[in-house]
């Protein structure tokens, strides 16, 4: 089920009504039961995959807990992993990796082999499954207890919400608050709805207005000259965005409107003034994950420059075949992370910087924008043959006949214009507004954020009449 089909607009008020009218015992089965529904909606088979992780990791967990031995402790973990990233595997990597053991048999000189390997992608096996073993890693480092109930457990890594496309929540965030007895608070059904608001103009205004201009572009990449490629691979920079974020918007909404808080992903994150930067307010749960279950385990910045830099890269990597299993997605996360490690030699060499004021933070700003936009276009690309085309043609046709081009090729008029510029216009006036901490309805900054949450709403209902005729697009992320 999609946040922005119409199943959901039907669902989500039901599964809120009786959740504040159910007495507290029975408010967790109803959400288990709501989260099961969630998912199956898409594929009912992929239930038994998302129960077979919970179980998994749950007793191996407690196998964890209940050992006496190192040994023990081990290979419960050892269970675990194998288990949980075995099956993250075979269905997201079995295919890539078939393709690419031929491709390189072939170039050794033999026949290589023609073996096609097709699983359905479950929607959201890479957030899931990086949840569960975060709790059993936790588990095993000591630093929580497990959870003795079941049905919490499952319920924490099935919350509908935030199951198919995060954030990636902690054990020790999330639990807690599963467990806790909720009251009903008028603020936290205003504020929740104010984030479902905002989630669903990122979405269906900004980010599916602008993926027409992209995939004009990115479905033709021999044909779209230097202009057209640029202005095409900005766009994603802001659809891509917009998509996320507006997802774990109406994630954190609708949880809010439950009483539940869940962690911020997104922290106006093309504000960065560093490629460093920008992986602190981008996807900051999986940042985090990675930092603590990788690159710390790797051994972080406690062992040297040079081993450093080696970790930083393999945490890249390892991001960038998370989000696909495709050398577009390796490209993409290595050319971040050689950025960031380049950063930081600079940092360490004592190279001089520029004096803090406004024009030299624009300036990093904008440095950090072109950067992170550029490796955009690894990610957006289909293949590498696709990005040699696309690099190729980014060199040439900067002339008039290049920019009339790239005009016909995305079919720009003054009309479509004029929406792109208006939607970013008020989603620049959106992150303005911080409603994500919001606590009671006096706070000083209350009106203005209701003034623009209302300026934005209208615009918001005009446009999506308009929009609704185009269908739902699906998330993203929901392919990762």
């Amino acid at each position: 089920m999609n946040f922005n089909s119409l199943e959901f607009l039907v669902f989500f008020p039901v599964v809120l009504a009786l959740y504040w009218l159910l007495p507290h015992r029975f408010r967790r089965w109803l959400l288990l039961a709501a989260s099961y529904l969630f998912y199956l909606w898409w594929n009912p088979w992929t239930g038994f995959l998302l129960l077979g992780t919970t179980l998994v990791s749950w007793l191996a967990a407690r196998g964890i807990e209940r050992s006496n031995s190192a040994g023990g402790r081990k290979l419960w973990l050892a269970l675990a992993l194998v288990c949980c990233l075995g099956c993250l595997g075979v269905f997201k990597y079995a295919g890539f990796l078939t393709d690419t053991a031929g491709s390189v048999a072939r170039l050794l000189g033999g026949d290589g082999f023609d073996v096609t390997v097709d699983l359905v992608l479950p929607v959201g096996i890479s957030f899931y499954t990086f949840q569960t073993l975060s709790y059993v890693l936790d588990v095993y480092r000591g630093e929580i207890k497990t959870e003795p109930d079941l049905g919490y457990y499952a319920l924490f890594v099935s919350f509908f919400p935030q199951l198919v496309a995060g954030p990636i929540e902690r054990p020790d965030h999330l639990l807690p608050q599963l467990k806790a007895r909720h009251t009903f608070r008028a603020s936290d059904l205003y504020w929740g709805l104010c984030l479902l608001c905002r989630g669903y103009f990122k979405k269906l205004v900004v980010a599916d207005g602008l993926s027409a201009l992209v995939d004009s572009v990115y479905a033709v990449p021999g044909e779209a000259s230097g202009p057209a490629i640029a202005l095409a691979t900005v766009a994603f920079a802001v659809q891509i965005y917009c998509d996320f974020s507006g997802y774990s918007d109406i994630a954190q909404g609708a949880a809010r409107m439950l009483g539940i808080r869940l962690m911020d992903n997104f922290r106006r994150p093309y504000a960065a003034k560093s490629v460093r930067e920008f992986w602190r307010r981008w996807h900051i749960s999986l940042t985090s994950w990675f930092t603590d279950y990788l690159y710390k385990p790797l051994g972080g910045s406690r062992k040297g420059l040079v081993r450093q830099g080696v970790n930083i890269l393999i945490v890249f990597l390892v991001s960038g075949l998370w989000h696909g299993a495709d050398w577009t997605f390796v490209v993409w996360g290595g050319f971040l992370g050689l950025c960031q490690v380049a950063g930081l030699l600079w940092q360490r060499a004592g190279a001089p910087t520029l004096p803090e004021n406004r024009l030299t933070g624009l300036l990093r700003q904008g440095r950090t924008f072109l950067l992170v936009t550029f490796a955009w276009l690894f990610f957006r690309a289909g293949s590498m043959e696709e990005v040699g085309l696309l690099l190729r043609g980014l060199t040439s046709g900067w002339n008039s006949a290049g920019w009339q081009s790239a005009i016909s090729l995305m079919e720009l008029t003054a009309d479509t214009a004029l929406r792109a510029a208006l939607s970013v216009l008020c989603l620049l006036l959106l992150e303005r507004a911080d409603w994500s901490r919001g606590t009671n309805d006096t706070e000083g900054a209350v009106s203005a954020a209701q003034g623009i949450f209302f300026l934005v709403s209208t615009v918001a209902v005009a446009w999506l009449a308009l929009l609704a005729a185009n269908g739902e697009n699906a998330f993203i992320y929901f392919q990762f």
